[in-house]
C-alpha cells in the first residue's frame, strides 16, 4: 500500500514581519483602488455639470479597469479570486508539482552547469585561499592536530588480530600479484647504468680482504688438517704464506685496476643474471617459488604484527605531540605545502585546475540528482502551505504591479480619452 507524505515547507523566522509587509502594501493597493472608485462616482454624478470633469471620470474610470485587472492578475497566481473557482487561477497550488520540475531544471541548468561553476571557482582562487589559510601556523597546528587525533584514535580503537590480519593480506596479496624477478632485474640495471655494481664491488674487496686478515690463524690451521701427516710443518706454512699473499695481491690488483679481467667478468655476469630475471621463464619460476615459500612462512605473521605495532605506536605519540602545541612533522609538511603552492603560479594553477575539475566532475555528475532533489521536494509541499509561503516571499513586490496598474491604467485612459475627443 503506497503512501503520500505532505511536507510543509520550513517556517523562516522572519515569516511574521514578512507578513506584516505584505499586509501593508495590500492595503496601500486597494486603498489606491478605492480612491479611484469613489474619484469615478463622484466624477460621474458631477459630469454632467461639468464637462471638463469628464477627464477626470475618464481617468479614474481607466484606473479602476487597471487595477481590477491587476488584482485579477495577482491574486490568480496564489487563490481563487473571490474564491471563485475560475479556470487558470490559483496557479502556485494547482501547478505546484510542474512548478517544481521547472524550478529544479533550471537550477541544474543555470546553476549548477559546468561553465558557471567552474566561472565561480575561478574568481574565488580557491587553491591561493586555501593555501594562505592553511600557511598560518596556527590553522596548519589544528589541521595537523586533527589529523593525527583521529588516525591515533582509530588504531586505539582497532583491534590487534584484525589489523595484523589485514596488513598481512594486503602484503600478501600485492606481493603475489607483482612477479619479483622482473622488477629485481630492473632495480640492477639502474645499478649498472652508473657503474654503481663497481662501488658494491669495491666494498666486498675490502670485506673480503678484512675477513682475510681476521681469520689468518684459522686459514693455517685449515692448511695444516688438510695436509698429509708427513709434510713437514714448514712446508705447512710456506703454503699458508703463499695463500694469503696471493688472495691479498689480487684483492689489490682488482682494487686499484678499473680495467682489471675480474671486473669484467663481474660486468659480464651481471649483465646475463639481469636478463634472466628479467626474461628467462626459469628464473622467474624460481623467483616466484622462494616468493610464494616466503608469503607461506610464519615470517610474514611476524612482519604484520611488527608493522601494525610500529604505526600504532608511532601514531599514537605523534598524536601527543601534536596535543602538547610542540610543531610536529605533518604541521611542518602542511606549511611547506602552502607555502610552494603560494611561491609557485603554475603550481597553484594546477591546484586550482584539479579543484575545479573535480567539484565540476562531481556536481556534473550529480546535478540531475538535485534537479530532482528541488521537483520532488517542491512536489511533498502542502499546495496551500506553499502558496501561503511564495506569497510571503514575493507578494509584497507584486503589489507595485496592482498600484502601478491603477496609475498607469489611469495615465492611458486619459490618453485615449483626449485622443477621442480631438479626432
Amino acid at each position: 500500500m503506497n503512501t503520500t507524505v505532505t511536507l510543509m515547507p520550513l517556517a523562516r523566522p522572519d515569516d511574521a514581519e514578512r507578513q506584516l509587509k505584505l499586509d501593508r502594501m495590500k492595503r496601500r493597493a486597494t486603498g489606491l483602488l478605492v480612491v479611484a472608485t469613489v474619484i469615478f462616482v463622484v466624477a460621474r454624478i458631477f459630469e454632467h455639470r461639468y464637462p471638463w470633469v469628464a477627464y477626470i471620470r475618464a481617468t479614474a474610470e481607466a484606473a479602476m479597469v487597471g487595477g481590477l485587472a491587476d488584482w485579477f492578475a495577482v491574486t490568480a497566481l496564489f487563490r481563487h479570486p473571490m474564491g471563485l473557482p475560475i479556470p487558470h487561477t490559483a496557479i502556485v497550488a494547482s501547478r505546484k508539482d510542474r512548478i517544481g520540475r521547472t524550478l529544479g531544471n533550471f537550477v541544474q541548468n543555470n546553476f549548477l552547469s559546468r561553465e558557471v561553476v567552474s566561472r565561480k571557482l575561478a574568481d574565488m582562487r580557491v587553491a591561493e585561499r586555501g593555501a594562505r589559510w592553511l600557511a598560518n601556523r596556527e590553522n596548519a597546528h589544528k589541521i595537523a592536530r586533527q589529523v593525527a587525533t583521529g588516525l591515533a584514535r582509530t588504531a586505539e580503537a582497532l583491534p590487534d588480530d584484525a589489523a595484523t590480519r589485514l596488513i598481512g593480506e594486503s602484503l600478501t596479496t600485492r606481493l603475489r600479484a607483482t612477479r619479483v624477478a622482473p622488477i629485481l632485474g630492473t632495480v640492477l640495471s639502474l645499478m649498472t647504468a652508473d657503474s654503481r655494481h663497481q662501488d658494491l664491488l669495491d666494498d666486498a674487496l675490502q670485506l673480503i680482504e678484512q675477513a682475510v686478515d681476521d681469520n689468518r690463524e684459522l686459514i693455517r690451521t685449515k692448511v695444516s688438517e688438510e695436509s698429509p701427516w708427513w709434510v713437514p710443518g714448514v712446508l705447512d706454512d710456506r703454503i699458508y704464506h703463499k695463500i694469503i699473499t696471493a688472495i691479498e695481491n689480487l684483492l689489490h690488483e682488482v682494487h686499484a685496476d678499473p680495467d682489471h679481467q675480474l671486473r669484467a667478468r663481474f660486468d659480464d655476469a651481471l649483465v646475463r643474471f639481469i636478463d634472466r630475471l628479467q626474461h628467462s621463464p626459469e628464473m622467474i619460476a624460481k623467483a616466484e617459488s622462494l616468493k610464494d615459500e616466503l608469503l607461506d612462512a610464519p615470517l610474514m605473521d611476524e612482519l604484520s604484527t611488527s608493522i601494525w605495532r610500529g604505526a600504532r605506536t608511532g601514531l599514537v605519540k605523534y598524536a601527543a605531540t601534536e596535543d602538547a602545541g610542540t610543531p610536529g612533522a605533518l604541521e611542518r609538511g602542511l606549511v611547506a605545502f602552502a607555502e610552494a603552492i603560494l611561491g609557485n603560479p603554475a603550481l597553484m594553477s594546477e591546484v586550482n585546475e584539479f579543484i575545479t575539475n573535480a567539484v565540476t566532475g562531481v556536481i556534473e555528475q550529480h546535478r540531475h540528482e538535485m534537479g530532482e532533489l528541488i521537483a520532488n521536494t517542491v512536489s511533498a509541499w502542502d499546495a496551500e502551505v506553499t502558496s501561503r509561503r511564495i506569497e510571503l516571499a514575493v507578494g509584497r513586490d507584486l503589489q507595485f504591479i496592482r498600484i502601478n496598474g491603477t496609475l498607469v491604467g489611469g495615465l492611458a485612459g486619459l490618453l485615449i480619452y483626449i485622443l477621442a475627443k480631438f479626432l
